[in-house]
């Protein structure tokens, strides 16, 4: 007995140590987790957003000395670095995709040490090179993804860089800025031609991302030496592809936080070249002016103009102020073209963006002009859109009815909310009616000896007036959404030189509500929230990501209703979810307070200026 009790006894004292490592591990952790979630992210928002105002009134104005000692402020703020960190490990899509070094996530410890590492300097890790699919092709469009530190000291560096370009960018140039969007492209060209026909240079860089000259791009950053070595080094570190180390000589590694801003910045000029062409033409200089337009996302443009010779010798001025930054126009996806009528073998109008923007003649008692400007989804994207679907419910020819439902209803609302602003209801139409026998197939390879009256009974029902409405028979009717649902709203152009960093917080956050893509339920709650986080109290910002919440889950008697709504940054959300609190009355256990997926967990900043609008078309 005595013999076993001394056993028992030295097995315990030799566990001791591990088990009390572990323990003070644990608590380390805790530590640090609390030690994260206690920042005051309100003030550190606060104090980065008035720096970087005052950067962007800086470079409006002119002065240069301003903005770099500003920026030197900014680089070197614990708050700025705090708030890149959570950027790149929080809030970002890609936040769980890894680099060269494979670190995927981060704990808080990693995170506040990560804030304690951020510094400039010239040594940086390659890119790891990824390949994903072009939509709709069969090409695949290479990515270079950072290593997470890399990642966050681009964030870093982004933050103290476009407001400084913001102040600078062209009116007309839309794509990879806060605050802008494909649709206000669109809307933009359509407010350049709706009164007068006009023929069109529809242009694409070739390669854009993969050319671009990397001394002509640190010579236009004109940025103080410390930064320019940062750049320098991440343009020059190199691809691991498949385990084999590339060199690159030039272009900008899509994948990067900065790299979109980088791109921007090389191809700024193109409007104001324009421009001053528009100025040598005879007659009104500020007609020509307006009448020649140059509207940009991203490396896709347009050039419009009354006279055919003008737009091409634009076309020979882009040319060659490209070569400068070691770039050229594609010729597969460069057309002249007319609005109005054909010219050549070209027929009228032209893609952009996913829309087919075309004019048609009508009387004299449809339009004064004697025609119509009509944009439409374009055939190819709805072709894409509609094989998607259909590739789905191929798919989906064993999963019960409410699991294919609740897979086609996001990619239908999305790609309906995106073609919302133009004359989409044909079309709209036409997918619906598509979808109906693909439908009916799909039912009727499920129950191949019932008759179509069955089979139509059991998957079609009448709910709310309508018939033929495919929906499931349990309680609440999960329905499927048809794309004619979606009311058509006009979008409204974002004011020319207008910037999220400009202070107009009210102007912004109205914005969001009122966006094509955001869904209903987001701009109701915007709407009722005067445009600020329940959780934080700030404004929504363009570039935020935003979230659902149930202030009551749904787990402990919930309600999927407005009261029970509110909508927060997605890093709110996690603290909000994580956090062991009290609501209602009832304390939580917090493994409790976790959300079902509903149309925004997969989401993305409500104005995020990405192709995704155009992807998703």
């Amino acid at each position: 007995m005595s013999n076993t009790r001394k056993v028992t006894t030295e097995v315990n004292e030799e566990a001791i140590p591990p088990l009390r490592e572990e323990q003070n591990r644990q608590t380390e952790n805790d530590k640090s987790m609390v030690e994260w979630r206690r920042i005051d992210w309100h003030k550190l928002e606060k104090r980065v957003y008035k720096l970087q105002k005052r950067i962007y009134k800086a470079s409006e104005r002119g002065d240069v000395k301003a903005v770099r000692r500003l920026q030197k402020t900014l680089m070197k703020s614990w708050s700025a670095k705090c708030l890149a960190v959570r950027r790149v490990t929080q809030d970002n899509q890609g936040k769980k995709t890894g680099g060269v070094d494979g670190v995927k996530s981060l704990t808080p410890k990693q995170r506040l040490d990560l804030v304690a590492k951020l510094k400039l300097g010239s040594k940086v890790s390659p890119t790891r090179r990824v390949w994903i699919p072009k939509p709709g092709k069969d090409e695949k469009r290479p990515l270079g993804i950072p290593t997470m530190y890399d990642r966050a000291l681009q964030a870093l560096v982004k933050l103290a860089l476009e407001p400084e370009w913001e102040a600078k960018f062209e009116p007309n140039s839309y794509g990879f800025r806060p605050g802008r969007s494909c649709h206000d492209g669109i809307e933009a060209i359509f407010l350049s031609i709706n009164k007068k026909p006009k023929f069109v240079l529809d242009a694409d860089i070739s390669k854009c991302f993969d050319k671009i000259d990397h001394l002509a791009l640190l010579q236009k950053l004109s940025i103080f030496p410390t930064i320019r070595r940062q750049i320098r080094a991440w343009l020059k570190a190199g691809v691991m592809d498949n385990q084999q180390f590339q060199e690159t000589s030039s272009g900008t590694p899509q994948g990067g936080v900065i790299s979109p801003l980088l791109a921007n910045i090389a191809l700024h000029g193109m409007e104001n070249r324009i421009k001053q062409y528009a100025e040598t033409l005879k007659g009104d200089k500020r007609k020509n002016k307006k009448a020649l337009s140059l509207i940009r996302y991203a490396d896709d443009f347009v050039i419009l103009h009354e006279n055919l010779s003008v737009v091409q010798r634009c076309q020979m001025i882009i040319s060659e102020w490209l070569k400068d930054m070691g770039l050229e126009l594609k010729p597969s996806k460069t057309r002249l073209t007319h609005t109005l009528n054909k010219y050549e073998n070209e027929e009228p109008g032209f893609n952009f963006l996913g829309f087919k923007v075309r004019q048609f003649p009508v009387g004299k008692y449809h339009s004064e002009q004697g025609f119509k400007t009509i944009i439409t989804p374009s055939l190819e994207k709805q072709r894409i859109h509609y094989e998607r679907i259909a590739s789905i419910i191929d798919d989906h020819i064993a999963a019960p009815q409410e699991a294919l439902i609740s897979r086609l209803n996001p990619i239908i609302r999305g790609w309906s909310n995106y073609y919302s602003t133009v004359v989409s209801s044909e079309a709209y139409s036409n997918l619906d009616n598509l979808m109906y026998p693909k439908l009916k197939a799909w039912a009727q390879r499920r129950h191949p000896n019932k008759s179509g009256e069955w089979v139509a009974k059991k998957y079609w029902r009448t709910i709310g007036g309508d018939n033929w409405v495919f929906a499931t028979p349990n309680k609440g009717n999960l329905r499927l959404l048809n794309h004619a649902e979606t009311p058509i709203v006009r979008h409204v152009k974002v004011k020319g030189n207008v910037s999220p960093y400009d202070g107009n917080l009210i102007y912004w956050s109205s914005r969001m509500g009122a966006h094509p893509e955001v869904p209903k339920r987001v701009a109701t709650l915007l709407k009722q929230q005067k445009g600020k986080c329940a959780h934080c109290g700030l404004y929504f910002l363009s570039e935020d990501v935003l979230e659902i919440d149930h202030k009551i889950p749904l787990s402990i008697g919930g309600k999927d209703e407005y009261k029970n709504l509110q909508l927060l940054h997605r890093h709110c959300h996690d603290i909000k979810t994580a956090e062991n609190g009290s609501v209602g009355g009832m304390q939580l256990d917090k493994h409790q307070i976790t959300e079902e997926p509903d149309e925004l967990k997969n989401s993305r900043p409500v104005l995020k200026t990405s192709r995704s609008g155009d992807e998703a078309a």
